[in-house]
This record gives C-alpha cells, structure tokens and sequence, in this order.
C-alpha cells in the first residue's frame, strides 16, 4: 500500500521487505502515522514483538516518539495482506471518530475493538 491507497488523514511512515537471516520467506513491515503524529500504526512479523506465532501483528502506538506513549496489540493474522486490509480498517474506523488530542484513546479504542472483532 502506498500513501494514495490510505485514508487521507495516513501516510507511510516506513514500509520495506526484506529475508530474515535463517529463513528463505521474505517479510514485510509497515508504519503508518496519523496527520496529527499521535498516532503510529504498525504492520510487522508478530516475531518482531517476542512473539512466537507465526504471522502477522498490527499494533498502534499513542504518542510515538514521546515518554508517555502507550503500544497496544490489536491483532495477529496469517498473512501481511490481511493484517494490511485491517490496518486500512482501523484507520478508518479511527478517522471517523478522531476530534483532536482529548478524543484519541476514546477512538483508538473504538477502531481496535472493531478491527478485533472484523471477520
């Protein structure tokens, strides 16, 4: 996905691939930030986390970059292509009820409670 396939308010931060050392799969890996930059959402291998499950996690950070930044873990699927689709989701989702500094935790909850539960 690059910056025109996102909601307006979302640009890549960072996306790459690339072939872990002791395996032959490539990987992918993306950040997305919100306009406002108190919002990070990420799409990586859930091993990048500690994870031990194969897949793919999408995480999103309150506040990177600062003290006081909050990472939650909103899910973990299969592939890079539907953690991607449900990063495209929660963005939305978000967007629609985002309405500045003191609303963020409110409509990160509401985009991760539905994006967790988004068949």
């Amino acid at each position: 996905m690059d910056d025109a396939d996102l909601p307006p308010e979302w640009a890549v931060h960072t996306a790459r691939a690339y072939t872990p050392a002791q395996s032959e799969r490539e990987r992918q890996y993306r950040l997305d930030n919100h306009s406002t930059s108190d919002l990070r959402l990420k799409v990586a291998p859930a091993s990048l986390d500690g994870d031990d499950q194969p897949g793919y996690a999408l995480t999103v950070t309150s506040y990177p970059e600062l003290e006081c930044s909050e990472r939650h873990q909103v899910r973990t699927v299969l592939t890079f292509e539907r953690c991607d689709e449900l990063a495209r989701r929660f963005m939305v989702l978000f967007s629609t009820q985002y309405d500045g500094a003191g609303s963020l935790a409110a409509a990160r909850e509401y985009a991760a409670v539905r994006t967790r539960s988004h068949r």
